[in-house]
């Protein structure tokens, strides 16, 4: 009995052992930025062709999108519909540029800002967002998009 008692000790030192040695890998940021630099050359791709339902399928089935002087869009759906009234008011450009990137495996936050130009070339909107990326499947998505214009609101009528 004694016999069995001690090899059972031994057994879970050994595992209890193996485990607190084993570590995750850690968080590479750099290959995150260049995840997330692949995925807005995506973004910016849809928005000069004008295909909202593309640049909805880089959100996770859960996003939020939480553009201004309006309320958050929940849903693919109505992403699609949303980035298309957009599109169709005469973005025909867009660039998005990663000013700063950290996080963990699972949630990535990115800070950047952004330029939307009319088909004419002329810059219609410049600003800021965050968006708070997450994992699915192995692969970033759009979880948390928010975003504000640097320019002066319209003036009330």
């Amino acid at each position: 009995m004694k016999k069995v008692l001690l090899t059972a000790l031994v057994v879970t030192s050994l595992f209890a052992c193996k485990n607190a040695t084993e570590t995750k890998p850690a968080f590479n940021v750099e290959d995150a930025k260049k995840e997330i630099a692949e995925l807005n050359k995506q973004f910016e791709d849809a928005v000069s062709k004008s295909d909202s339902v593309s640049m909805a399928n880089l959100y996770a089935e859960d996003a939020k999108w939480m553009n201004p002087n309006a309320p958050s869009v929940v849903g693919k759906k109505a992403l699609v519909s949303e980035l298309s009234k957009l599109l169709n008011a005469g973005i025909a450009s867009g660039k998005l540029n990663t000013v700063d990137v950290w996080g963990d495996e699972n949630y990535v936050t990115e800070e950047g800002n952004f330029q939307l130009y009319a088909k004419d070339g002329t810059q219609i909107d410049k600003g800021k967002y965050l968006v708070l990326w997450k994992r699915v499947d192995g692969k970033l998505m759009f979880f948390r998009d928010m975003f504000s214009s640097d320019l002066p609101p319209a003036p009330v009528k």
